[in-house]
């Protein structure tokens, strides 16, 4: 299956032909599998480990899952994502590295705002649009003036009361990456008594378990993600307030190895510019396989979705430890 984006771009296969190609942004189907079956000459660039593990058990190295830009191509393909930050961000990093000419075709949905595409690059080269169809739009890009590129001037931090001394370094599009988010302020107001092994789940910037380790040092933590943008800001919150842990690419438990006291998560519910619960319900679905006797999985969640009903499924019942009128913090022992 490909996606709209993919069904736009294959209308323009004629024009892919005898070039070297490089999938980037935020493209997630088999576009790039069929090209390579096709025989063309196609690689992909990814922030998503999910989308990189599952292309490479196909064929290895096939996709590149790093932070920063490094194979070139003759030809570009930018999926479009609606968090305009992180297209800003990778788009400038891949131009300033690029040479005079460098062309690219970037899609998108026209819902995820591609069309500010124009704005942003049109300092750069020349950008028109040259296709439309399937609710997408496609842009043709030529490079004339690389932009400068710095990586250290996109870090921000910050500070919040409720993190103490904790500060919070992130690089633009992570989750949580300029304020202490509604839902995990209210998650970490239950962390009472931590101890043991603990293993944070899509730890966006490491919010939760920097905290953990700072009011818990004995803790013995692990913080997963799939985002390269957020591994690297895990990272650096952890190195900077002087905090051990392990920061892991992990599709869920993927990659996890061994057993834990506490799985704690505030788990994302948006897949580009959809609703999607598969993470979710792969993450309550699998943690009991994970938790040692006695352990807990804590969640929490916008208080319209059915955490309830799929923690009763997989445990049996749930217990309530924090509510308000937007998040509820869910706790099941396996």
């Amino acid at each position: 299956m490909i996606c709209a984006e993919s069904e736009v771009l294959e209308r323009h296969l004629d024009f892919l032909m005898g070039k070297s190609l490089l999938l980037t942004g935020a493209v997630n189907d088999e576009f790039l599998s069929d090209l390579r079956r096709q025989g063309f000459n196609a690689h992909a660039w990814s922030w998503y480990f999910d989308y990189a593990n599952r292309e490479n058990q196909k064929q290895q190295s096939a996709v590149d899952f790093s932070l920063e830009f490094q194979r070139q191509a003759d030809l570009i393909l930018f999926y479009w994502t609606k968090n305009k930050q992180e297209c800003h961000f990778q788009l400038m990093q891949m131009l300033a590295k690029s040479p005079v000419g460098q062309e690219i075709l970037i899609v998108g949905e026209n819902r995820s705002g591609v069309r500010s595409a124009e704005n942003m690059l049109a300092d750069f080269g020349d950008i028109h649009k040259i296709d439309s169809a399937r609710r997408c739009s496609l842009y043709h890009f030529q490079l004339k003036n690389p932009p400068h590129f710095e990586l250290n001037s996109f870090w921000k931090s910050y500070q919040h009361p409720q993190l103490a001394d904790v500060t919070v370094y992130a690089l633009p599009g992570v989750f949580s990456a300029a304020e202490l988010d509604g839902g995990t302020a209210l998650l970490l107001s239950t962390l009472k008594n931590v101890s043991g092994d603990v293993l944070d789940i899509g730890c966006g910037a490491g919010v939760i378990g920097s905290y953990i380790q700072k009011h818990h040092p004995k803790t013995k933590l692990v913080m997963t993600d799939i985002h390269a943008m957020a591994l690297e800001s895990a990272q650096r919150t952890l190195r900077e307030n002087q905090l051990q842990g392990t920061v892991l690419a992990s599709d869920v438990f993927s990659h996890v190895e061994g057993k834990f006291d506490l799985i704690i998560s505030n788990p994302p519910f948006h897949d580009g510019i959809d609703t999607a619960y598969t993470a979710v319900k792969e993450l309550i679905k699998q943690a009991k396989w994970h938790l040692k006797a006695g352990g807990e999985l804590r969640v929490v969640a916008n208080a319209f979705l059915p955490y309830a009903d799929w923690l009763d499924q997989h445990f049996g019942s749930h217990e309530v430890l924090a509510k308000n009128n937007k998040f509820k913090v869910y706790s099941v022992r396996g």
